[in-house]
């Protein structure tokens, strides 16, 4: 089946010298093409008893390749089993009108860090209201920046306990449904964004004209003041497994996996199924030429240390020591012991076979290191 990497490997490098590429792009652009082949260097599995040998070629480990993410992932949720508490979750998700994302887009070193504080502060802000809940939060959020279609459309995913801790110590459970009204979680979020959006330095290129005209730019912002901003909130989790499973799916997603690449065609087209959420989730299909699909995927590729999964309250990493344990106290969790599994556990969980193990005779085998050859 054709995989994104097929698609890089034949039009990048000519993409690569026809279009402008910011470091990170050209970084994760040769990773994904360099991902489980020669040049990254392999091991040999190798088995003392029939003499079979195994060749596997190393991964890149680039969080933008579709490859890399699977034990990522694994890993990720293997740690995060241990926060989880005897409570039902809520996805909550925070996105910003059309009119706001060209400029996003050419600052997102300074506007993603917005995004999130903004979610954070409307959340804890409103979640210490008497009137909605009274007590402080602990929850995830994950950065997305893609649609579908692999357009631009920066949201935050949120996941969060229903309930929260009270100032004397307590536990106090949210609603049913969720504690906080989506239009006022909307509207504290697009006066907090916009508050924050006066107060930094920006930068406009290309057709954009705010920089130059500040006219421009408040009649932007006087625009998205009247907008109704899209908060929602989807049905609560029917338990903790359930967390787990849909963290996985979205802590670790890139803008698009390979088991949606359909073909690349002779004539530079790249066809890719989508799902039209407006169409009730119906899968649809969309070709767009090489070029377009490689920009499409460069657009969300993540300035470099920049972290896309944070947590806040009583998860955050200040917090979480103290105020977690009392948390599955209150809520009646179990504590358990962490152990954290090894990569060749995780990698048996994944791909439900034992790596120990000689795939023929079911004898242990011993790996050994092949240097990539650039290094030889």
């Amino acid at each position: 089946m054709p995989e994104v990497q097929d698609v890089f490997r034949i039009y990048g490098e000519a993409y690569r010298h026809s279009h402008g590429m910011s470091l990170d792009q050209c970084k994760a652009l040769s990773a994904i093409i360099k991902c489980r082949t020669a040049e990254l260097g392999a091991h040999v599995d190798a088995c003392d008893s029939c003499g079979c040998v195994e060749i596997s070629y190393n991964s890149c480990r680039n969080r933008h390749c579709p490859k890399c993410q699977a034990l990522a992932q694994e890993r990720w949720v293997d740690s995060q089993k241990h926060n989880l508490l005897n409570v039902g979750y809520f996805h909550v998700v925070f996105t910003v009108p059309d009119n706001l994302r060209p400029v996003i887009f050419q600052n997102q070193t300074t506007l993603y860090p917005l995004l999130f504080q903004s979610v954070s502060e409307t959340l804890q802000e409103l979640a210490a209201d008497k009137k909605f809940l009274g007590a402080s939060l602990g929850f995830t959020s994950v950065l997305h920046t893609w649609g579908q279609t692999l357009c631009f459309h920066p949201h935050i995913h949120c996941i969060i306990p229903a309930g929260g801790l009270s100032k004397t110590g307590g536990w106090v459970s949210s609603r049913e449904k969720f504690f906080i009204p989506v239009r006022v979680l909307s509207r504290k979020f697009r006066a907090k964004f916009l508050h924050y959006l006066k107060t930094v330095s920006l930068k406009f290129f290309g057709e954009q004209g705010y920089l130059y005209d500040p006219k421009h730019f408040l009649d932007l912002l006087d625009i998205c003041y009247h907008k109704e901003w899209v908060v929602y909130c989807k049905p609560p989790f029917e338990s903790a497994a359930s967390v787990v499973e849909y963290l996985g799916r979205y802590t670790h997603r890139v803008a698009i996996s390979n088991n949606r690449i359909i073909d690349i065609r002779d004539d530079g087209q790249v066809t890719f199924k989508w799902r039209d959420y407006r169409d009730n989730n119906r899968w649809k299909v969309m070709s767009i030429p090489a070029f377009e699909f490689i920009r499409r995927f460069l657009m969300h590729i993540l300035p470099h240390g920049f972290m896309k999964i944070r947590h806040y309250g009583f998860l955050s990493n200040r917090s979480k020591t103290l105020k977690l344990p009392l948390c599955k106290w209150l809520t009646n969790t179990p504590i358990v012991e962490i152990i954290i599994a090894s990569t060749l556990d995780l990698l048996g969980t994944l791909f439900r076979r034992d790596f120990t193990r000689c795939f023929h005779c079911g004898q242990p085998r011993h790996p050994q290191i092949l240097s990539p050859p650039s290094l030889t």
